[in-house]
């Protein structure tokens, strides 16, 4: 008797059902993870990455960069910078969801320094913002 080897339409059925089943215990878990990411990507930019750029420009200039000047000052020599020892960054800082960031200098938040946030996913002042005053 000749009889061929291979999977039943049965068996393949419960394959694709445990499947199922697996991905829909693991895929509601992961779907908020990357808009987390990008937050968090953010927030490192603001209180770390530019703001380490930021100090190392006030330490050489004696000043923040204007408001007018804004991060480009950390790449680019601007005309107020008589001790620029740059370039402070290495690219243009951009945000996770593909803008520049904001900054103020002096800020309405910081007046002491600048303001320095990004406007998140929605690109609306809102709740989402990522900033560095809160």
């Amino acid at each position: 008797m000749n009889r061929k080897q291979g999977f039943t339409l049965i068996e393949l059925m419960l394959v694709v059902i445990i499947i199922s089943a697996l991905a829909a215990m693991v895929l509601p878990r992961l779907a908020g993870r990357s808009e987390q990411a990008r937050t968090a990507a953010a927030n490192a930019d603001i209180n770390a990455n530019i703001a380490t750029a930021l100090k190392l420009y006030e330490l050489d200039n004696g000043q923040f960069p204007s408001t007018s000047e804004g991060l480009q000052a950390l790449l680019t020599k601007p005309a107020t910078a008589n001790t620029w020892n740059g370039p402070y960054l290495e690219k243009e800082p951009i945000d996770p969801w593909g803008r520049k960031y904001e900054y103020k200098s002096p800020g309405q938040n910081r007046p002491q320094d600048y303001d320095l946030f990004s406007l998140g996913r929605d690109a609306q002042p809102s709740e989402d913002d990522i900033n560095n005053w809160n």
